[in-house]
This record gives structure tokens, sequence and C-alpha cells, in this order.
């Protein structure tokens, strides 16, 4: 893909599902349930995405070490972020103030989001049927995300301006992580684009189980029907990917 521009439309797209989740929350009040079944549709959603399209493009474009190596750096970032966010809700606990556990959600969100960008900028560089692949299957992962993120804040007693405002703000990260990825990648050679789709690979798995899992667990007791959800959202990303792929 070599038009910026194109690539910035896409990256749009997660950071859309996210505000859309967002607008549902502030709408229509969603049961705890509810929310139980869109997050584990979203971590559905989200392992489809690194088993459907990102391993098996970087497996066949280089070396399994490689791709090993990457997916491992990808978990241990995850890591070190997840330290950083629970340090700051210590000090959130510590002090008894919302305004630094908005910030916190803030930046856990922030983070997430500026994976996405990164997943498509570096698919960019290497198709554009891929990099639409990704996008659309973020947006599908980032609208019950978007939801839990106001719901969240709402509980915190931030105001409906503030939300908002912060809300449309996730566009700047997931945009720039995104013109990152395709200015530094699109003429670096396969280990590099590949590498990064796999350190990706990475960071979104380790989030989908302990992120969106957990919090579908910790919102309502699972039941078969979470299951189903978890396996349609997989279903739905793999369907939706061989369409784009015909």
């Amino acid at each position: 893909m070599d038009n910026i521009w194109a690539v910035l439309g896409l990256a749009l797209l997660p950071a859309l599902g996210n505000f859309a989740g967002g607008l549902l929350a502030e709408r229509f009040p969603v049961s705890q349930r509810q929310l139980n079944l869109a997050l584990h549709a979203a971590a559905g959603v989200v392992l489809a995405v690194v088993a459907v399209e990102l391993m098996p493009e970087a497996l066949a474009a280089i070396a399994g070490w490689a791709v090993a190596l990457a997916f491992g750096l990808g978990g241990l970032a995850y890591v070190a972020i997840e330290s950083l966010v629970d340090r700051l809700q210590g000090d959130d606990q510590r002090q008894g103030g919302a305004s630094l556990g908005m910030w916190m959600i803030f930046v856990a969100v922030s983070m997430d989001l500026f994976s996405d960008g990164l997943m498509i900028g570096t698919g960019s560089s290497v198709s554009t049927a891929l990099a639409l692949t990704l996008a659309l299957g973020q947006v599908m992962a980032d609208v019950p995300e978007g939801y839990a993120t106001i719901a969240n804040m709402k509980n915190k007693g931030i105001p409906r301006r503030r939300r908002m405002l912060l809300s449309a703000s996730f566009a700047l990260p997931v945009l720039i992580a995104a013109a990152l990825a395709y200015y530094l990648l699109r003429d670096q050679a396969d280990i590099w684009k590949m590498g990064m789709l796999a350190l990706t690979a990475g960071l979104l798995t380790v989030a989908a189980v302990e992120d969106m899992l957990s919090e579908a667990h910790e919102s309502a007791e699972d039941h078969r029907s979470s299951v189903l959800a978890f396996v349609g959202g997989f279903v739905l990303f793999t369907l939706v990917s061989a369409g784009l792929g015909s």
C-alpha cells in the first residue's frame, strides 16, 4: 500500500469501533452478562487474527526461530506494560483518587490501540488486503473494549464530557503507530516486517487471554453461551478473512 492516507483511514477503523462501543455504554446500559459475552467474542476475534492472519503470514516468509523470538518479545512487552499499569493501579488505590484511575485506564487502552495501529501499519507494508483484513478484525474486537472503557470511567465518576473527549482521543495512538510502522517498514526486508507482525501477535495473544477473558470472568460467571460467543468471534473473523482473501 503506497498511500499513507489509505493506511491512516484503515487505522481509524479500530478507533471508531472503540468510540462506537463507548457510545453504546453511554446510551444503552448493557448487563454484565452481555458484557461477558461481548468480551468472549472479542477475545475470539483477536485470537483468530493471530492464528489465521499474523502467524501464518510470518511463518511463510521468515524462519521459525525469528517468529518465535519476535512473538516472545511481544509477550515480554505486554508484561512490561502490565507492570506499569499495575503500579499505577497501586498508586490509585493508595491515594483513593479517581483522576489517577482515569489516566490508568487511558494508558491501558491507548497501548492496546497503539498495538492495533502498529499491526495495521505493518500489514500495509506487506499488502493492502492484509491491512484491510486486520483493520476489520480489530473493529470487531474494539467495540466491546470501548464499552468496557466508558463503563469503567462512569463507575469512577468521570464527567460525561471528559469521557467522550478521552474516547475520541484514542484515535491518536492508533494513527501515530500506523504512520510509524508504515514509514519505518515499507522499504525494509521481510524479516523486519514479519518480525513486527509476530511481535504484535505476541502482544495480542497475551492481551486476549489476560485482559479480555479475565475481565469477562470478572463481569459475570461463564456459561455455555460464553464459550459459544468465543467460538463465534473466531469463526466470524475467519469467514471475513476468507471472504477478503477470495
